[in-house]
Parts: C-alpha cells; sequence; structure tokens
C-alpha cells in the first residue's frame, strides 16, 4: 500500500513539524544567514504565507534543539548550537476589540515570562517588559532573542475606530520602544506582520530594524518556488495527474496559473501561496482555498469606506517605492495595503522613477477578488 505523506497545513509549530513527519520545504539556509548576525529584522508577508512556521523556526534554532535540524542544510551550516532566553510573543490569535484585550495579552505574555525570569514592582506593561529582558540576559549571561509574530494585528482589528486605534498605538509605540532601550541585552529581534504603520512610529522609535520585506535576498524565505515545489511534492503532483486527467506538465502548469505570481522584490522569482499549494496538493483539486479562509475583517472596513475606484487596477497600477514604508491606515488609499494581504504584488518596476507596477498575482486571487471581495463596497452585481 502506497505511504501517504503528511503534508504541514496549518502547521505553525517547526517542533511539531518535524518530530511528527510532516513534509517541510527546506528554508533553513537562508535562515542561518540571518541568525548568524544581531540584527533586528522586520518582515512584512500576506496571511497564510508561513511567517508563524517561520518564527517557530527562529525559536527552535536560538533554543538549541540541533536535533529538529537534521538532515536541513543549516545542520552542515552551523558548527555551533547555543540556547538562548527567548521571548516569543504571538499577537495572531486576539480580535483586540478593546483596549482591555490588548493589554490583557500583554499582560498574560509578561505573566508567564515573568514566572520563569522573576518579576519587580514596576507596574507599566513596558516597565515588565524591560525587566524581563534585563534579568533574563543577567541570569543565563546570554542575550536575549525577542520573536514578535503578528505585531500589527491589533492596528488592524481597529482599523475603523480611530480612538481604539490610537489607543492601541500608544500602547504598542511603548511596549515595543523598549527593543531600543534594551539594545545591550538582546542577542536577535525579529518582526513579522502584515503592514508596516507609519503612525505608529515604531520603526521611527525601532530605526535599528532592518525591514527586508522587500529586499531580493529574503524573497523567498516565506512560500514556495517553482523549483521548490518540483523537487519537494513530485508524489502529490502525480496523483493530481491520475484525478485530473491531465498530463504532469498540465497540472504544474495548471498549479501555476492558480497559486504561483506573488513576487517580494524588485525582477525576484515569483513565487507559489503555500497555504493554497498544500491544499490543492492533498485534496487533489484546484480550488480557491487561500480566498475560502475569510477575507480579513480589516481590509472590508477599508475598502468600505474608501472611495478608491479597485477597477483601476484590473490592468495594473503604480504605486511610488515610498508608498510601501510609509502607508498610513487612514489615508484614503488601499492599494499599499492591499498588496500586503497578499491581494496584489509586483509585476514591473521601473528603478528610474522608483515606480511599482501592482496587479493581481494569480488566477486564484484575480477571480476570488472580482466575486468575493468587491460586492463589499460597490453597487456592481457580482453578475456584471
Amino acid at each position: 500500500m502506497e505511504q501517504v505523506r503528511k503534508l504541514p497545513i496549518g502547521i505553525q509549530s517547526f517542533e511539531k513539524l518535524r518530530t511528527e513527519g510532516y513534509l517541510y520545504v527546506d528554508k533553513t539556509a537562508a535562515i542561518h544567514r540571518i541568525v548568524s548576525t544581531s540584527i533586528p529584522y522586520f518582515l512584512s508577508r500576506p496571511r497564510r504565507f508561513g511567517k508563524s512556521l517561520l518564527i517557530s523556526t527562529f525559536e527552535a534554532y536560538f533554543e538549541g534543539k540541533k536535533e529538529l535540524f537534521e538532515g536541513l542544510d543549516i545542520a552542515l551550516l552551523e558548527t555551533k548550537w547555543e540556547k538562548y532566553p527567548v521571548l516569543h510573543l504571538d499577537l495572531n490569535a486576539e480580535k483586540f476589540d478593546t483596549i482591555e484585550s490588548l493589554e490583557a495579552i500583554l499582560s498574560r505574555y509578561l505573566e508567564r515570562w515573568e514566572r520563569v525570569w522573576g518579576k519587580e514592582d514596576n507596574q507599566t506593561l513596558s516597565g515588565r517588559f524591560e525587566g524581563v529582558i534585563r534579568r533574563a540576559c543577567e541570569k543565563t549571561g546570554k542575550g536575549v532573542v525577542v520573536l514578535i509574530d503578528e505585531y500589527d494585528k491589533p492596528m488592524l482589528s481597529a482599523i475603523s475606530d480611530e480612538k481604539l486605534s490610537d489607543d492601541h498605538r500608544r500602547t504598542l509605540k511603548a511596549f515595543f520602544s523598549v527593543l531600543k532601550s534594551s539594545d545591550r541585552y538582546l542577542r536577535f529581534v525579529f518582526l513579522t506582520g502584515v503592514a508596516k504603520f507609519a503612525q505608529i512610529s515604531i520603526f521611527s522609535d525601532l530605526n535599528q530594524l532592518m525591514d527586508i520585506s522587500l529586499k531580493p535576498d529574503y524573497a523567498m524565505l516565506c512560500g514556495i518556488s517553482k523549483d521548490e515545489l518540483l523537487k519537494n511534492f513530485v508524489p502529490e503532483l502525480k496523483k493530481m495527474v491520475q484525478k485530473q486527467q491531465l498530463t504532469f506538465d498540465e497540472v504544474v502548469e495548471k498549479m501555476t496559473c492558480q497559486y504561483d505570481g506573488y513576487h517580494f522584490a524588485p525582477q525576484s522569482e515569483g513565487m507559489f501561496n503555500p497555504f493554497s499549494v498544500l491544499n490543492a496538493l492533498h485534496f487533489g483539486d484546484f480550488d480557491d482555498y487561500w480566498f475560502q479562509t475569510g477575507t480579513p475583517t480589516f481590509l472590508v472596513h477599508l475598502l468600505q469606506e474608501s472611495d478608491f475606484d479597485l477597477r483601476r487596477i484590473v490592468d495594473g497600477i503604480m504605486l511610488e517605492s515610498a508608498g510601501f514604508s510609509e502607508y498610513r491606515a487612514d489615508v484614503n488609499n488601499p492599494i499599499p495595503l492591499l498588496y500586503q494581504s497578499g491581494y496584489l504584488t509586483i509585476k514591473r518596476y521601473d528603478q528610474q522613477f522608483k515606480l511599482y507596477t501592482l496587479g493581481f498575482p494569480n488566477d486564484e486571487v484575480r477571480y476570488g477578488f472580482l466575486k468575493f471581495l468587491a460586492p463589499y463596497y460597490t453597487t456592481v452585481k457580482s453578475r456584471e
């Protein structure tokens, strides 16, 4: 009987993925290049693109779990495995519909860390965070690793509520500013998110952060390239050949049209949506898996309040380079956030004028957008 390989659909824990025998597309050579530095990083990628698994992989590496990396590229590259104190903050699981909800989850994480590293009398969230980092470094003699997943979820949740947005902004600004003042205690910092908000001031306060979201060297850090698809998933592709009554090349071409086409840097290789690819290979059908997971509420609210004619993007729309890094959620322009959310991607780049041309990455997003998203903010009937 043919053995069915385990595809990591929805698996966000690197340790679970490795210990339970799930298939892993090896990204550890790029990961090793990053962890070999002490630079604080920021990476923006769309939802369900592997950011949480990436953060979990960093966590396993800095916890010195060498056994989880056996057989991977990093096992040949790393000569000295060390264990560091790791503070992993995941902001993806809450609604953040009140200021109390944000404060509560931050306090919950702080309490967990304080049980390990001790507690002082300082009652402010930022003061407690600074204290945990300092004590963890002093007690271990090692720099602290801070990993923050979906840092912008509170801001995105409050995008249509100006007062709540201001409250979340102040709380996050004070909390994350600790990462700059505590630099001498830190070994490594990595933040992920969907958007880069200018008005939150986190990036002006943390001016040491290196934003690698649009850098060619890191374009393949999340997602699946065509080479990786053909190297890692041949048995699953052959099963699709049988089910779909197509040739192998036709299946690959259909996968490419449906799920490929994400470009995270000018002239970079196209990347497949990993969530859609894994589901398509699991079920053997070319369905709209990523789009069916739901349109983010923050995006629906933004489009409903915007008078921007999104029909302009069908043939491609231009955006200046500054638009990626200076986006403000209260500006009546949804294009940067549509890019960051994965509904648009880079098609061309004019280096002379520093202009990006953005468009739909693939058929799944193109037809899903027109069918499901447009009716939220336009009176145009879906059949039109």
